[in-house]
């Protein structure tokens, strides 16, 4: 097995967008329709809008609870995942519909990363908290028409999804695993089958955490305690690593003009003075030469 830390280095340097000591900042999304970028700061459940026009990141939601993710629906608004399995939507005009109250098997813990496929349907993975840390996460499917599907129950800890460009195969992150899982997926139904490890990471203290895939098929992961991004091919070849300042990079998004711009979350903003550092918490852009995402599917739930 190759150790991480031995890859080879990409030449590029992360660009600070937002200074801010987020404690788990997450979720980087684009919205090709607006260029502007949604985001959120997990446990105190902000959801900020960052135009990089003006350089400006603003708050566009205040929740009670945890937000532990969000996808763009096709109408504009958002669905925000939070605490005790609660999903909501967040309409253009401010006003908060309640999609699911709670989950019974979620109260007590949340969700953690969400992804919308070409179908409208949302995928939605939990972390146990708490009196449940020791229970496995699931992973769930909210339907268009409002329903909820389990479609894992053996989790560690759901985290980043993504599919690939020909929308044939699903890749899932489990973070307390330190695995990423591929599947077999059936775009016409929804249906994920056939799942297998495609990579561990090497050691007992990186994590992975959230992730996407590029136009090439390949995956850019996020890694909590690893102060950088991984690159791996859709076989699961490891490819090579972008360093951060920081030590808890958690998530990562293409987004721009030309979607070659890597949106990237980071946590840790309430240990700057430890060693998380001096930006943990912070949101960052990264150029990579030749490297292009793709535009996020849109959630179409109750449309």
């Amino acid at each position: 097995m190759i150790k991480y830390a031995q890859l080879p280095v990409f030449d590029v340097q992360p660009t600070l967008l937002v200074d801010l000591p987020c404690d788990t900042g997450e979720g980087p999304l684009w919205d090709d329709r607006t260029n502007t970028l949604t985001w959120n700061d997990i446990p105190v459940g902000t959801l900020y809008r960052y135009d990089p026009m003006d350089g400006t990141n603003r708050v566009v939601y205040q929740h009670h609870a945890a937000i532990g993710g969000h996808v763009l629906q096709e109408d504009g608004s958002l669905v925000l995942f939070c605490a005790d399995g609660q999903i909501l939507a967040l309409h253009p005009n401010g006003t908060i519909e309640t999609i699911i109250d709670h989950i019974p098997a979620v109260i007590g813990s949340r969700f953690n990363d969400v992804i919308a496929d070409s179908t409208g349907s949302v995928y939605a993975g939990t972390m146990p908290l708490g009196a449940n840390g020791d229970l496995p996460a699931h992973l769930y499917r909210l339907h268009t028409n409002g329903s909820l599907e389990l479609v894992w129950d053996d989790l560690g800890l759901g985290n980043g999804m993504g599919f690939s460009p020909d929308e044939r195969t699903f890749y899932h992150s489990d973070s307390n695993n330190r695995v990423v899982y591929r599947a077999d997926y059936d775009a016409g139904t929804g249906a994920i089958a056939n799942r297998s490890v495609l990579f561990a990471l090497d050691d007992d203290v990186a994590v992975p955490d959230g992730m996407t895939v590029d136009a090439n098929g390949d995956i850019w992961l996020a890694v909590w305690n690893g102060s950088c991004l991984l690159h791996y091919s859709a076989e699961g070849e490891p490819l090579g690593r972008v360093p951060f300042p920081v030590k808890k990079v958690s998530s990562i998004n293409f987004g721009g003009d030309d979607f070659g711009t890597g949106f990237v979350t980071t946590a840790g903003g309430l240990n700057r003075d430890g060693d998380d550092g001096d930006l943990a918490g912070s949101l960052f852009a990264v150029k990579i030469p030749g490297v292009f995402g793709k535009s996020d599917y849109r959630s179409k739930i109750g449309l």
